[in-house]
């Protein structure tokens, strides 16, 4: 009985839309590499003969296909003669989509930069007719999604492109994993009548997006207690004066700014008194991702704890804080170097987090070296992992050796015992963080 149970564990866990695009290579340079090896040769002119039938013609072949059986038998059914109709209409619309040709017709595909898991990316095609006369009946494609994207509307058509009167539609397509995405280019081609063939289609550039995990709901975060005022910080405003911290007054000295004369002060002391400011830094902070996952093999578990990184980083960015340091094993990932005001304090953390896969287990060697130049501006590191070992309570005492404030979060899997003896450790369920639970770090 635990076997069968084990078995069908297995089962439920296998990607069946993977296992779909297995012989697809998911980079767009593997694909290309493909298609001109000596298998791709061979099989394009197939592909380039699909290519030219419109969804509509695909169905329409089908329907061919399946009728020829039924019209074999000319003497007692009269199926033969749909099987004409249709061979005949695409036969002569196969012909047709030779002369039907989108020229000088150019493309610009526009797609944000990063989208979240599930969320709608929304891809802006931008259409150009630099020729001399009018195009009608275009249709725009998307090209063949990787196994973990879909397209959500039909692909748009343009009625009428006039010369030189720019015409934007738009393509829809969701994509569940995480990572960075490489699309092939998207194609507009000319519609034959009937809408069952098109031309020859052009061609756009190849786009590229990040998705990004989703970000776990972190309502509070306490912060390792070592935490220090850097003085190599990043200032938190560029303006002076009364956008300073103030520190104090202290006598007046030739030089200092009249604007800056404390008259209470003065009164009181009868003496000359300045105000004494400090400028205000932003803390510096290290996310450091462990992704060995032989303690939680489920990829639920690893999206969880990219999930919480994700939802620490933008809790300390709400703070003022800069995480401008990300270790996912032993690399290291260096952010933000000249942050400041009004820069984008998480989207290159995201972009980071979502290309984690697992990996070999934490070095802390490797942690220490990647950390150590940047000890002197560090004010605390948080250590993620999905299996909270004594490997990571010594990575961070010697990082408190180094005068780095460090804390252990762990996410563990909710279908398993939660882990004992790690009372100075952080525990988080996965599924818990997947559902968008209020989680209190």
């Amino acid at each position: 009985m635990r076997r069968r149970r084990l078995a069908l564990d297995a089962l439920a866990d296998l990607d069946f839309a993977r296992l779909n695009h297995v012989l697809i290579p998911s980079r767009a340079e593997d694909r290309e590499r493909l298609l001109r090896s000596r298998t791709g040769r061979a099989l394009g002119p197939l592909f380039r003969l699909y290519g030219r039938f419109t969804r509509e013609g695909q169905l329409a072949s089908a329907l061919a296909l399946g009728s020829t059986v039924f019209s074999l038998d000319v003497d007692r059914a009269e199926a033969h003669l749909v099987w004409g109709a249709l061979v005949g209409t695409l036969g002569a619309s196969l012909v047709a989509s030779v002369f039907a040709r989108a020229r000088g017709v150019a493309l610009e595909v526009l797609v944000p930069p990063r989208v979240g898991v599930g969320e709608e990316v929304v891809f802006a095609v931008t259409l150009h007719n630099a020729g001399p006369q009018p195009l009608t009946n275009l249709r725009v494609d998307g090209p063949f999604l990787p196994w973990d994207g879909a397209w959500t509307a039909e692909p748009p058509s343009v009625p009428r492109l006039r010369p030189g009167v720019p015409e934007t539609v738009t393509c829809h397509a969701r994509f569940r994993a995480r990572g960075e995405h490489h699309l092939d280019p998207f194609r507009v081609s000319a519609l034959v009548p009937f809408g069952l063939c098109q031309g020859p289609p052009v061609f756009s550039g190849g786009c590229r997006f990040v998705v990004v995990p989703p970000v776990a709901r972190v309502v509070s975060i306490r912060t390792p207690t070592l935490a220090r005022h850097q003085p190599g910080g990043v200032p938190r405003v560029t303006s002076t004066g009364e956008s300073f911290d103030l520190r104090g007054v202290r006598p007046y000295r030739p030089g200092d700014p009249i604007r800056d004369l404390h008259a209470r002060s003065w009164a009181r002391t009868g003496f000359p008194v300045v105000r004494e400011y400090q400028q205000e830094y932003f803390r510096r902070v290290a996310i450091v991702v462990d992704p060995d996952t032989s303690g939680a093999p489920h990829a639920t578990v690893l999206d969880a704890l990219v999930s919480l990184a994700a939802g620490l980083a933008s809790a300390l960015a709400r703070d003022d804080t800069l995480v401008d340091l990300v270790i996912v094993g032993g690399r290291l990932h260096e952010l933000n170097a000249h942050g400041g005001p009004g820069a984008d304090l998480l989207g290159p953390t995201l972009d980071v987090l979502a290309c984690v896969d697992p990996g070999a287990p934490l070095d802390p060697d490797a942690v220490l070296a990647a950390l150590g130049p940047h000890a002197g501006r560090l004010s605390a590191a948080l250590v993620l992992t999905v299996s909270p070992s004594e490997t990571h309570r010594a990575l961070g005492a010697r990082l408190r050796a180094l005068g780095i404030a460090s804390r252990t979060l762990a996410v563990y899997d909710a279908r398993k015992a939660r882990p004992d003896g790690a009372d100075d450790v952080a525990l988080f369920a996965h599924d818990a963080v997947l559902r968008g639970e209020a989680v209190h770090a």
